[in-house]
């Protein structure tokens, strides 16, 4: 009771907000830093000590982000420890948050800032990327950035927002070049301000600013463009659904939060507080919701090359939070602004802590335990057979002969392993079998024991394809799994016996 009474002082209410928003960094942000890298972050760990590494031929678009120099900066400050690695995100998403806040409170309501930045924090995939040492985070900053000056350049005419929302625009498409559907915000946007005539900047400077913005994209076109000569060679996922499309956009949250708003609203009689949301604003928050996963759903379906995931589509994420908040504006009273943001607060706490673990991890694939049990079982003379986690790795730029160190097995830069190694590409093909046959025959025999190191998928095809080798019967064949990855060991002599 003494609790609730607190509550209704502004300060408690601020103090506890404060509480909140410390907790969830530490808990969904800095918690799981130090834990091990997953293969797309050690890609990243491999750009930077090979930023011209001759095999990244077959796969050009890898090295080129402008991301990189922040976890070469951070790397060259801290060491090149996996938080340190990872640390650059975690700035870039604080900073994507601010800046989405400073939206909301400028095109909904002032109060509307804690509410949104809460129900980001809400959507797991946004506490991912903040610690994924991968480019979405400084993207999402980028974009954000951008919004912001978009919106103040319309609202105060200065010329300083202008000139640094063009700056970001130029910069967001160098980041990654699926963020070309994110253009269509910033023109949509621009477009309705001018047609309702909600702004004082004339159709000339608009024009003249988007201008320099295409100028500045050409040759980021012109890369694009290159690209897509073979992008389906990257390709791993099928083509998207109807049903996929509905969940990425994450309809569900926006019912919730604003079903729950009406219901309380209509039951508790409350008076809306927030003046009606504005056209133009109603099109920057759709468009930053549907904008990217509309386009590359479509792209998808009609390109037949599968790019529609989330970490894609990541843009979309703050849109999401910011429509639910703009629904949530229509019911609010005025006092019910911070309890709102407390209850989305202590939500995003409880259900994205990973609370059952002790120490959380950033993803279930531990390549540092792995790489420490293949130094334990292993000696400098044991054959490990190496499936490249990739789908790049494949006929005709993957073979046997593949040099290390090399992009398509940047696992075994960043986390050594120590035995005899022996290359396979990602998916069985006939050269593979061959490959492990003539292994088998020559070496791997002989050995009387041989380690099989790798993802899942990779290492599952050869320990099906040499569990049912005559040469191998009697021996006995034990895995372990670290998430995704799977260590097989083979040894002779004893009865077979598969662990799972």
């Amino acid at each position: 009771m003494n609790f609730a009474r607190a509550l209704r002082n502004p300060a408690a209410l601020t103090a506890l907000l404060v509480v909140l928003v410390a907790g969830c960094v530490a808990r969904l942000w800095l918690a799981p830093l130090s834990s091990s890298l997953w293969v797309d972050e050690i890609v990243t760990t491999f750009v930077i000590h090979f930023p011209h590494s001759a095999s990244f031929d077959i796969a050009p678009q890898v090295p080129e982000s402008l991301y990189y120099w922040l976890p070469r900066t951070s790397w060259a400050i801290f060491g090149d420890a996996e938080w340190a690695l990872r640390l650059p995100s975690v700035l870039a998403m604080g900073a994507a948050l601010f800046f989405v806040v400073r939206i909301a409170m400028r095109v909904i309501d002032r109060r509307a800032g804690w509410l949104a930045f809460f129900l980001c924090l809400t959507l797991s995939v946004l506490d991912f990327l903040a610690i994924d040492a991968r480019p979405y985070a400084f993207g999402l900053a980028v974009a954000s950035a951008g919004a912001l000056f978009l919106v103040r350049w319309f609202d105060d005419l200065r010329w300083i927002d202008g000139i640094a929302f063009a700056v970001c625009a130029a910069l967001l498409w160098r980041i990654h070049l699926l963020y070309w559907p994110f253009y269509l915000v910033y023109g949509g946007y621009a477009l309705a301000r001018l047609i309702c005539r909600d702004t004082r900047l004339s159709v000339a400077r608009v024009i003249a600013v988007f201008a320099v913005i295409v100028a500045a994209l050409l040759p980021v076109v012109a890369t694009a463009v290159g690209r897509l000569h073979g992008a389906e060679t990257h390709a791993f996922m099928p083509l998207p659904k109807f049903r996929q499309f509905y969940y990425m956009i994450h309809v569900n949250v926006l019912l919730i939060c604003g079903g729950a708003a009406w219901l309380l609203h209509a039951y508790l009689k409350w008076k809306p507080s927030a003046a009606p949301v504005t056209v133009p604003a109603w099109v920057l928050i759709i468009g930053w919701w549907l904008a990217c996963p509309v386009c590359l759903f479509i792209y998808s379906r009609i390109s037949g090359n599968g790019i529609f995931i989330s970490r894609y589509v990541s843009l979309m994420y703050p849109g999401i939070a910011l429509a639910a908040t703009a629904l949530v504006a229509q019911f609010l009273p005025d006092r019910g602004w911070r309890y709102g943001a407390a209850a989305a607060g202590i939500i995003a706490l409880f259900l994205m802590g990973q609370w059952s673990a002790k120490s959380p991890a950033h993803t279930p694939d531990d390549w540092r335990a792995a790489a420490a049990m293949e130094k334990a079982i292993s000696t400098d003379s044991t054959p490990v057979l190496c499936a490249s986690p990739f789908i790049e790795a494949q006929s005709p730029g993957f073979s046997p002969a593949y040099a290390l160190p090399g992009f398509l097995f940047s696992n075994l830069t960043y986390y050594p392993i120590r035995g005899r190694l022996r290359l396979f590409p990602f998916s069985p093909s006939e050269q593979a079998e061959k490959y492990a046959l003539s292994l088998l025959k020559n070496e791997l025999v002989p050995a009387r024991r041989f380690v099989l190191y790798g993802s899942n998928y990779g290492s599952g095809y050869l320990m099906r394809y040499l569990a049912k080798r005559p040469e191998l019967a009697g021996w006995k064949i034990d895995s372990t799994h670290f998430g995704s990855i799977l260590i097989v060991t083979f040894d002779a002599g004893l009865q077979q016996a598969i662990r799972r």
